[in-house]
């Protein structure tokens, strides 16, 4: 009997698996959104050190019974300025908003948000990006929509632009709050 040659058979494995994956990636939703691990269940714990004299945020405030967003942000990103004017118009329709300013100086930050304006109802620094790191922040912005239970629902990577509030970010946020 002739035995088969596994250098034979390995090619032709290897191209059904990674076709297999192709095909599975294709097929979802939204190619560009980053899967969350956490979507589903509680935050993480916050933990930020004042920023300023601005209103810090704390797991209670994620809890409070209403729909929020959390945004880790930082005055040295570029996309950030460009979600800026969305966050700012979420904050105006009345979405509480809680920012995270990841890995930054101070002084940058504050003066960020005085040449912008602050959409945020409280916020904090993240000074280490341990913060982050529990919460699963690949890189700023990043957007998450919470509960009032303190669940998170989604996470949105990346600026929120009029598209993604047109889009699955504006429906997450509607969804929880019930309308």
């Amino acid at each position: 009997m002739a035995r088969i040659n596994p250098m034979m058979i390995a090619p032709p494995v290897i191209f059904a698996g990674l076709a297999a994956m192709f095909w599975i990636g294709m097929g979802r939703e939204n190619p560009d959104e980053l899967p969350s691990a956490l979507a589903g269940k509680q935050a993480p714990a916050v933990q930020v050190v004042p920023l300023g004299d601005a209103p810090v945020f704390d797991d209670a405030s994620l809890r409070d019974g209403k729909v929020k967003l959390v945004n880790f942000w930082a005055s040295w990103c570029a996309p950030c300025r460009v979600e800026h004017p969305n966050l700012e118009k979420l904050a105006e329709q009345g979405v509480t908003i809680y920012g995270v300013n990841y890995k930054d100086e101070a002084p940058k930050a504050l003066g960020f948000l005085a040449e912008l304006g602050n959409p945020y109802a409280a916020l904090g620094a993240d000074e280490s990006g341990r913060m982050a790191l529990n919460w699963g922040v690949y890189g700023v912005p990043e957007t998450y929509v919470i509960d009032g239970e303190g669940n998170i629902l989604m996470r949105h990577a990346g600026p929120i632009t009029q598209r993604t509030l047109e889009g699955e970010l504006g429906k997450a946020i509607a969804e929880a709050a019930g309308d």
